[in-house]
């Protein structure tokens, strides 16, 4: 092969099928038809003497030399494209819809200054909310259900910091804040003026909050690696509905401590360290590469960003 008879609109093709891992969603972003993107990967596979990918069920699956190569690609015409594209973006005059998943406590802390953000700087721009049911976002992403997730994703952060398979490389990540869980429970509660001590939490009654409304929780493992187990009450979908339900109650629940005022009844409730250790929380934005150079997005982005240090308070901001 000589890279002087190279047809470099095949490397657009190449980054358009590993970005989407499917030749019909890679055709809709080229706006080529489907026979044409499987001629023009046909050719770079005889070119580079490599199948690249592999047809499943569900899509495409790239071979290791694909991995290899990707990343490469990306970079060039990435750099390429800044060189040749005036910046010429305004956001002022941007006029699209965004659709973002998050909990909603998580929604009520980032929203509000998003909301102001686009009032002021982006009258055209949209945000359509969409149930986030899961801690595993990333099938709405590949799907295109939704923009961006926000939320504590601690199985995603992990995979896609260690770089461990293929399918991930499509998804981008930022730390946005890293804060702590602790017990909360309302202000009145037998257990308010005691000592918190691993023998009473578990004797005390619980909620979990859970999305998917998995009967067991984060603080369950926890307490399994110690030999204890607690009584679960009440599980919930919704941090709001744990704070209006522990703050009439005796039930006690764990909660991220940036979300207590969140649910609405921070004055009812207090706060206690747990007595045993808990990850820290790590609230997480994830995208799809095929977002990650769209100026309107990255505005988007950018606010997310913005709105930790306006939304809680004090921000710990990790890149």
């Amino acid at each position: 092969m000589s890279f002087l008879t190279l047809d470099l609109n095949l490397l657009r093709v190449f980054d358009a099928v590993m970005t989407e891992q499917n030749l019909t969603r890679a055709a809709n972003l080229l706006a080529m038809t489907q026979p044409a993107v499987s001629n023009a990967l046909r050719r770079l596979r005889d070119t580079l003497g490599d199948e690249l990918v592999i047809r499943t069920a569900h899509g495409v699956k790239p071979t290791s030399r694909a991995v290899e190569l990707w990343p490469i690609v990306r970079r060039a015409l990435s750099d390429l494209e800044a060189a040749v594209t005036p910046d010429t973006f305004d956001v002022s005059r941007a006029n699209t819809t965004f659709r973002m998943a998050m909990a909603d406590a998580t929604a009520a802390l980032w929203l509000p200054y998003l909301v102001r953000a686009i009032e002021k700087e982006a009258p055209g721009l949209n945000v359509r909310m969409v149930p986030l049911t899961t801690r595993e976002p990333r099938p709405m992403l590949l799907r295109g259900d939704i923009d961006l997730a926000i939320g504590f994703f601690p199985g995603v952060a992990a995979q896609l910091a260690s770089g461990q398979n293929t399918a991930v490389s499509q998804i981008r990540h930022e730390s946005l804040y890293t804060g702590e869980y602790v017990c909360v429970m309302r202000k009145g509660h037998p257990l308010a003026k005691e000592e918190l001590t691993l023998d009473n939490y578990c004797e005390a009654h619980h909620l979990l909050v859970s999305f998917s409304g998995r009967a067991k929780g984060l603080m369950d493992d926890a307490l399994s690696e110690l030999g204890r187990e607690r009584r679960i009450l009440l599980t919930v979908n919704q941090f709001f509905t744990a704070g209006k339900v522990v703050a009439s109650s005796d039930l006690i629940t764990v909660l991220p401590r940036h979300l207590i005022a969140a649910t609405g009844m921070e004055h009812s409730l207090i706060a206690k360290t747990l007595p045993f250790e808990l990850p820290a929380v790590n609230v997480d934005m994830l995208w799809h590469e095929r977002d990650a150079r769209n100026p309107a997005h990255k505005w988007l982005r950018e606010q997310m960003n913005l709105s930790t240090h306006e939304g809680i308070a004090p921000a710990k901001k990790h890149k």
